[in-house]
């Protein structure tokens, strides 16, 4: 090796170290900022703490007979709570739930837009599918869960949403 490339590698070298030291010290001091800053301002953020207090609440309460059990009152969520989580219509709907495996052909699902899978479905008539998507369906192509999973909502959105998915395949 010639004495001009041990020099060059020498200062190429130095070079490095110098960058990665810099680089170093610069993480270095986020850290430190972030932990002196940002950690105490999260902490102390009403919106964090709740969502904490929240998740730190007990999953469940266990009544024991012959003791005082008054205290395990079962809380209604109310109406309000139902109706809100409910989609305005079946494209809603279909975009909530059904697009997951319809979009994507999860579990055997018809893929919305492959017209050569669905023909024969829609062929079958509209209460078939009704009765398929409140009810469940497992077949040899695949299995449907009832009401594809939202058992909690009416059945007239889920057959709102069929509707919608043979729109969609027509």
């Amino acid at each position: 090796m010639s004495k001009q490339d041990s020099h060059f590698f020498n200062n190429f070298s130095l070079v490095l170290g110098i960058l990665f030291a810099v680089t170093l010290s610069l993480f270095a001091f986020a850290r430190h900022v972030g932990a002196e800053h940002q950690g105490k301002q999260v902490t102390t953020d009403p919106r964090y703490v709740q969502s904490v207090e929240e998740r730190l609440q007990p999953v469940a309460r266990v009544a024991v007979a012959g003791q005082d059990n008054s205290a395990l009152k079962i809380e209604s969520t109310g109406p309000a709570t139902a109706a809100a989580a409910l989609p305005a219509d079946g494209t809603a709907a279909y975009e909530i739930a059904c697009q997951a495996c319809h979009g994507a052909g999860i579990a055997g699902a018809p893929k919305v837009g492959d017209k050569a899978a669905w023909g024969p479905r829609i062929a079958q008539g509209n209460e078939t599918l009704y009765n398929h998507a409140i009810h469940g369906f497992n077949g040899k192509t695949g299995v449907m869960p009832a009401k594809g999973g939202r058992a909690d909502w009416p059945d007239d959105l889920i057959k709102q949403a069929v509707d919608h998915i043979v729109d969609l395949n027509k």
